[in-house]
């Protein structure tokens, strides 16, 4: 079910991005597969891993500087800060 569910999702993305930006290449890789997460250390693992994708990929040398993660959103939140794109955070001077 969750497996049609991202086809579903990925296909309509996929389809719309070449036929209405004209993107060629590939969006998605390939296969799809789920986790169970079983507990709360199981949870925090695969968070760390997912908040670490930009350090890896070189968009950012710690987590908490990237500004489409949580980490940073976090941070933001508990200094009071808005998020980017928060409709809080727009002025209408």
């Amino acid at each position: 079910m969750i497996e049609k569910a991202a086809q579903f999702v990925k296909g309509g993305f996929s389809f719309r991005a070449k036929r209405e930006l004209g993107f060629q290449g590939e969006i998605w890789q390939r296969g799809f597969s789920d986790v169970r997460i079983a507990d709360e250390e199981s949870f925090q693992q695969h968070r760390a891993y997912i908040d670490n994708n930009p350090v890896k990929a070189r968009l950012a040398s710690a987590p908490e500087e990237y500004p489409f993660g949580m980490a940073y959103l976090i941070i933001r939140k508990s200094t009071g800060a808005k998020a980017p794109g928060d409709a809080g955070a727009i002025r209408h001077d």
